[in-house]
């Protein structure tokens, strides 16, 4: 089971518009393809970030309209929120170090070192 917070249009304003913590965005569907291979990645880099950074999924299918609002047009589409505002944003699924690298330049955070 996922450990990253599914969200809606209703709770999307207070989840993550006005969250004081950076955060990550993943636009998905279940029957799509690179969004099943990226997931996994996403639900890691959650681990690693920690408190840092948020991770969150909205369903396309179930939430069109939060969709159309952000222009999304291929998922998996990830898009990097920090102080209510769209700061970066990935479509496509990227290595994992690639996609860490992202959410640091984005956010200026690095992964909890582990070990």
């Amino acid at each position: 089971m996922s450990s990253i917070k599914e969200v809606n249009e209703g709770q999307f304003e207070s989840t993550v518009v006005q969250s004081a913590t950076p955060t990550v965005v993943d636009f998905w569907a279940p029957w799509c393809g690179p969004c099943r291979i990226i997931g996994p990645i996403v639900e890691e880099l959650s681990e690693e970030f920690g408190s840092a950074v948020q991770f969150v999924k909205v369903n396309v299918d179930n939430n069109q309209s939060l969709a159309a609002r952000f222009g999304i047009q291929g998922i998996p589409t990830l898009l990097f929120f920090k102080d209510g505002e769209v700061v970066d944003g990935q479509v496509g699924a990227l290595p994992k170090p690639a996609l860490s690298a992202k959410v640091s330049a984005a956010f200026s955070v690095s992964p909890i070192a582990k070990g």
